[in-house]
């Protein structure tokens, strides 16, 4: 399947005059790196800065015992303890 849509960019880019296939080859250039940017940083990171954003009074009102009754908490189920 990516093969077969790579092959069909190449042909629609090829006919393309030099100065348009430059602007595509920009583009790509520029979604590549937006791309790798966006991944460059552990999930960990990302999760550390977002919790580093949420006020201390709203961990305060997450149950602690979330890893036991997550059932409980997103289903309803009866808590285990």
């Amino acid at each position: 399947m990516q093969t077969e849509i790579a092959e069909t960019i190449y042909e629609k880019v090829k006919i393309l005059p030099l100065d348009k296939q430059k602007e595509v080859l920009i583009f790509v250039e520029k979604k590549l790196f937006s791309a790798e940017k966006k991944d460059s940083r552990p999930i960990w990171e990302v999760a550390r800065v977002i919790s580093e954003s949420v006020p201390l009074e709203e961990w305060e009102k997450l149950p602690s015992d979330g890893s036991v009754n997550h059932d409980h908490y997103l289903y309803g189920a009866p808590k285990k303890y």
